[in-house]
């Protein structure tokens, strides 16, 4: 896992000083070595954090000949076989890095390459004989990376905050900043900084003498076809593909863990590594004691005792977990409101004392369908299609249960803006499935790719820890997407396929108990006495000013009286964090709110 980033300029000199300061601003994805490859108007840099190859595995990697050169970010988990493939077509290897195969790949089959690559990557890779430069990210969007194209030419980086204009402001993009204020998330290519967009996951860059020249996707989940098979079938295949999975996922040179929450998901991922590894295994679980919120602690200890793994526990106060908001905006750097940012920030900061591979269950509610809004009434649907058209009666509601995004900004048209990601994902689902897998789908492509797997990249790699997720391989995915509705809901109950699967390795009781679902006790913070000083921080602040004012006090005040918009006003404070240090470079009266919470 490691950071990139590049200048390819029309027709200036890249100087080593900009290729310097993108290297600083990634150095905690890659702590432990930097290289660069520079030519005249072409600069690429790579910061490394060593997971496979520890010796010989520093970037950027090149051919024999240097015609091809590449520094990447991820794990090619299929580097095994495809290195033996490419071996048996007379390919010669220089490393035993996963990433050298990108270049063999791209020699063997041309553009055709990505396709050959089975892992969670981000990349660009030069053609020296051709001056092309190509940019691309893996098929979920599991890595990051994002470009900024103008006149001068096309810069590249891991991580936005590496992107921003030195000594200068950055603009907000107005159209991003109501899908924010309407999801707790930006999705698509737009970010909250104007000029600068997220590649695609799925998607294939080609820049030319500093100019993009062609971008197309060589991967769309959309293609997968509904499967119509019977449980024995489908457990049969996925005994088989776990194995591959799992196996692949459990490749590295330095130790790993797993987050456990007790739920099904990370228990399973838990059973599953005993099974094909025998290395000690750390696990690490967070609760919040004293809170009126589910607290799992016990159950993860129950499955970390049965498994005979390292355990540690995370008790975190309210004091803990506010102390260290400032600090997962900084990392972010883009603009999400996940609750869930606090605590895994807290538990990666723990676990890279212990490890430098972190595993855990991401992605199997919305691969198996496991979220209870995936359950909802069909008449309940349908009047929620009627309300708000265009995504089949799901993810109409915005954070602010008491007032629709458009009353908080001016525009006739600020809620298609909003939701425009949710009907373009429902708009382009694959007519044949139903609505459960457009259901699924939306989440995959919207919420999980711009909320969750920023959450899980970020929070993690600013303690130089390598998340991996391995339900969200692709093969798995096509898997729990193609399988037909009665092996993922049965009345009130999600995942059915992957609970009964999990009997051979877990307690029934264990993974049929209702899903609880894991919360962070924000809503308790956000009371009082304390609730009327944020609000007095917030009025007036100038990250508000395209607000309407008389909305904002209205919900800011609700949440005083009653405390029910806690959604919303958490993402205003994490709006205002970003505001202060993100636009204007300081620490202002927002963060002093915090500091002040906090003790």
């Amino acid at each position: 896992m490691c950071g990139i980033a590049g200048i390819y300029s029309v027709s200036a000199v890249v100087p080593q000083a900009a290729l310097t300061q993108l290297a600083a601003a990634l150095h905690h994805r890659g702590p432990d070595a930097t290289g660069y490859h520079q030519t005249a108007r072409l600069g690429l840099v790579h910061t490394r954090l060593s997971i496979i190859d520890l010796a010989g595995g520093n970037q950027p990697l090149y051919t024999r000949d240097r015609q091809l050169c590449v520094v990447a970010n991820g794990e090619i988990y299929n580097h095994i076989e495809l290195r033996a493939t490419l071996e048996a077509r007379g390919h010669v290897f220089s490393t035993h890095s996963d990433c050298e195969t990108i270049l063999h790949a791209y020699r063997e089959y041309g553009d055709d390459f990505v396709r050959h690559l089975f892992g969670m990557f981000a990349f660009a890779l030069y053609d020296v004989s051709r001056d092309r430069l190509l940019l691309a990210r893996d098929r979920i969007g599991i890595k990051p990376l994002f470009i900024k194209a103008d006149s001068a030419g096309v810069v590249f980086a891991s991580e936005i905050k590496a992107l921003l204009p030195a000594g200068e402001p950055a603009r907000i993009e107005p159209d991003a900043l109501l899908q924010y204020f309407h999801s707790n998330f930006i999705s698509g290519a737009r970010t909250i900084v104007a000029g600068i967009e997220k590649i695609w996951p799925g998607e294939l860059v080609e820049v030319r003498g500093g100019r993009i020249t062609a971008r197309s996707r060589y991967w769309q989940l959309s293609d997968v076809e509904p499967l119509e098979i019977s449980y024995a079938e489908a457990a049969r295949r996925f005994d088989d593909l776990m194995a591959t999975v799992v196996q692949q996922h459990l490749r590295a040179d330095v130790p790993f863990g797993v987050f456990l929450s007790g739920g099904v998901d990370s228990s399973t991922l838990v059973a599953l590594i005993r099974r094909y590894s025998d290395q000690p295994l750390h696990t690490y679980s967070v609760g919040f004691p004293g809170a009126a919120v589910n607290n799992e602690l016990a159950t993860a200890r129950r499955i970390a005792e049965q498994f005979h793994t390292q355990h540690t526990e995370l008790a975190l106060s309210e004091r803990e977990l506010l102390a260290v908001l400032p600090d997962t905006i900084a990392v972010s750097g883009e603009l999400m409101a996940d609750y869930a940012n606090l605590p895994t920030w807290l538990l990666a900061r723990r676990a890279s004392e212990d490890v430098k591979v972190v595993l855990s269950g991401e992605g199997g509610d919305e691969v198996f369908a496991g979220y209870g809004r995936y359950r909802a009434p069909r008449i309940k649907r349908l009047w929620q299609a009627l309300q708000h058209p265009g995504s089949g009666g799901y993810r109409t509601r915005g954070l602010a249960k008491s007032a629709p995004v458009a009353d908080l900004f001016n525009g006739a048209d600020a809620e298609r803006i909003a939701r425009a990601p949710f009907m373009q994902s429902w708009r382009t689902a694959n007519p044949r499935w139903s609505n459960l897998a457009r259901m699924q789908y939306t989440d995959i492509a919207t919420w999980l790719a711009d909320d969750l797997l920023v959450k899980a990249d970020r929070m993690m790699m600013a303690h130089g820890v390598e998340g991996r997720v391995p339900f969200l391989d692709h093969r798995v995915v096509e898997f729990g997407l193609a399988l037909p509705d009665r092996l993922k809901v049965e009345g009130r109950t999600g995942k059915i396929f992957l609970r009964r699967w999990a009997e051979q390795f877990l307690p029934k009781d264990h993974l049929w108990s209702k899903k609880k679902g894991f919360t962070v006790p924000v809503g308790e913070w956000l009371r009082g006495e304390r609730m009327a000083q944020l609000g007095a921080a917030c009025r007036g602040h100038a990250a508000f000013q395209a607000m309407r004012a008389e909305s904002l006090t209205r919900l800011i005040d609700r949440q005083s009286r009653s405390g029910d918009e806690t959604t919303f006003v958490w993402a205003l404070l994490q709006y205002g964090l970003w505001y202060e240090r993100f636009m204007e470079g300081r620490t202002g009266t927002l963060h002093d709110w915090v500091d002040a919470a906090a003790t």
